[in-house]
């Protein structure tokens, strides 16, 4: 079986007997009939993806993240199938520094939204050991009331070693969601960091969660991030901490002022909230959809978009020019003996590069 999850026709011989441990006749003898079948066809995940079957959504997102070349073109076929039906939905980026409470409040908020009959697509980035390369948290396990709402679908993601996890795949994973039928889709990333500003640039509000008390409203979090902020809410304000996270929502609401306006000629807002209590959490929300309101009506919202989608031609272009670079033969076998010679001074960083990129215009 393909490592996208998809059944093949060679997935055993189609009259054997399905066994169990040992070769013990199995407790389940119609098993191996059921995921027995032709490869899937593009149209098959595109049809199960209209219909708004989980489970194939679930297959196409692996499909996706799949490396192989020729699940990779299938993903492709995919998804420019499935782009005519998506791009009506709420892109919203959910960020904030480890232990601000992204999970909590994402659930929180989700909650609510569900009842009200939103279909909701949660993006996690589940951080992935750096050795191992395994998954160190579960958010379908810290957002159990969410993952088991029928109006919800939450997929995590490994970061396996990528820029916080936010790449390509998440933007294309997107895109099928709302082909899904799913209208409002969070995606949450791991912490403040360079991840943020590849984030902001597939979504449509960029919301950023804070805490009191701890430095960020002077220097915990970098400018930039606060500079893309649409929405800021401070989180946990229960507990006895509901006048520290006032005086924060202060002191942020001044920082704000002193940026240059934006793009969008919104004026960034500063709430507060408690996950916990459910408190804030409705003005939070009244927020971001303030924020879309304004975005519609003076054409901001189609612009951004617009400007994404020609932000993400060049990033796919030199993805694959990278891809194509470091395949290439030539380059594949002389780059140990440059890189020794760059280690050991022999040669120069730029000097190095210029001779493998000769070495593949030359092959090219």
């Amino acid at each position: 079986m393909p490592s996208d999850g998809t059944p093949t026709s060679e997935d055993g011989p189609k009259h054997r007997e399905a066994r169990g441990p040992g070769g013990a006749p199995s407790i389940n003898p119609g098993l191996r009939a059921r995921h027995r079948s032709t490869a899937w066809t593009a149209a098959k995940y595109v049809d199960g993806i209209r219909a708004g079957d989980r489970v194939v959504l679930s297959r196409a997102i692996t499909l996706i993240e799949s490396t192989h070349p020729r699940h990779q073109d299938k993903a492709q076929e995919v998804i420019n199938a499935c782009l005519p039906h998506a791009g009506d939905s709420k892109r919203i980026a959910i960020t904030g520094v480890p232990g601000v409470g992204k999970s909590t409040f994402i659930e929180a908020l989700g909650m609510r939204l569900v009842k009200d009959d939103e279909r909701l697509a949660v993006l996690t980035v589940d951080p992935s050991s750096e050795r191992s390369r395994g998954s160190i948290l579960g958010d379908k396990t810290r957002m159990g009331s969410l993952a088991n709402h029928p109006n919800a679908f939450i997929r995590p993601s490994p970061t396996a070693g990528s820029l916080g996890g936010v790449a390509r795949k998440t933007r294309e994973t997107i895109v099928l969601c709302e082909a899904a039928g799913f209208n409002t889709i969070f995606v949450e990333t791991v912490g403040v960091g360079q991840s943020e500003v590849t984030v902001h640039s597939m979504v449509d509000v960029f919301l950023l969660l804070a805490l009191a008390g701890a430095g960020d409203e002077l220097q915990g979090i970098k400018r930039g991030i606060m500079e893309m902020a649409d929405l800021i809410a401070v989180t946990k304000a229960d507990g006895g901490n509901e006048r520290a996270a006032e005086q924060a929502r202060q002191e942020f609401q001044r920082a704000l002022k002193l940026f240059p306006p934006t793009d969008s000629g919104w004026q960034p807002r500063v709430l507060t909230c408690s996950a916990v209590t459910g408190s804030g959490i409705e003005d939070v929300w009244d927020g971001v959809c303030d924020y879309l309101e304004h975005v519609r009506a003076d054409g901001y919202f189609e612009k951004r978009r617009r400007r994404q989608s020609r932000y993400w031609m060049h990033q796919t272009i030199e993805q694959r020019l990278r891809h194509e670079f470091f395949s290439d033969p030539e380059v594949t076998a002389a780059l140990d003996a440059i890189e020794k010679d760059v280690l050991d001074g022999r040669l120069t960083s730029f000097a190095a590069a210029e001779k493998l990129l000769q070495l593949y215009r030359r092959s090219s």
